[in-house]
């Protein structure tokens, strides 16, 4: 029997890590809180979490050292996950309460307060799963946990070929925003995988199968 895959959740003090770390041993992963360079780039794949405003995500993240090993897993193919904020920092920039922010730039495209009369968007919804979906295989038709009042709203990336073509998932709180993002090695979650329940453990599960 093959030994399990190794995940590394990266720890630079954002958010709620522990209940990611056990969802992740649920989803049948080996899987270790660390924010060490070398664990995080040897690992099979990394999580990158992160909970609060955008700038201050990215701050920690810089600080951690953190967009250094995600540009750097990333170039060489090996697999990055981020969740709710850890997905809006992908993207080139965010615009939060007057403040712009520059993002990692692994995915052009700004993320903005969403156009809803209620926010924060808080609670379960569905989504529309992209063609081609390994993260949503199986579990197309499950609701997800959402947190959050800002978002991608559209996708700017022109992928040519032979390099496939990235999963799009889209949901709508007010309007349509993008609820996951499967790139190549590079995917994301605006949803909170480790707090919706089954459906969450069966996501991370098909992601820590692919790796």
């Amino acid at each position: 029997m093959s030994a399990a895959p190794r995940v590394v959740v990266f720890d630079y003090e954002s958010g709620n890590v522990h209940s990611a770390v056990k969802a992740l041993a649920a989803a049948g992963a080996d899987v270790e809180l660390t924010s060490d360079r070398d664990r995080a780039l040897e690992a099979d794949g990394l999580l990158v979490p992160g909970v609060g405003a955008f700038a201050a995500v990215r701050a920690a993240l810089h600080e951690h050292g953190g967009d250094e090993i995600i540009d750097r897993r990333l170039a060489g193919g090996r697999a990055v996950l981020g969740i709710c904020v850890g997905m809006q920092v992908m993207f080139e920039r965010g615009v939060e309460r007057g403040q712009d922010t520059e993002g990692l730039g692994e995915w052009p495209g700004a993320i903005t307060e969403l156009n809803s009369p209620v926010l924060p968007h808080m609670g379960w919804n569905t989504v529309e799963p992209g063609e081609g979906s390994v993260l949503f295989r199986g579990i197309e038709s499950e609701r997800f946990y959402f947190v959050h009042s800002f978002a991608a709203k559209s996708w700017g990336l022109d992928v040519i070929p032979p390099f496939p073509q990235p999963a799009l998932t889209w949901a709508r709180h007010g309007e349509r925003f993008l609820a996951a993002v499967e790139n190549g090695p590079l995917s994301a979650t605006q949803f909170h995988p480790e707090k919706s329940g089954e459906a969450g453990i069966r996501l991370l599960r098909n992601w820590v199968e692919s790796l």
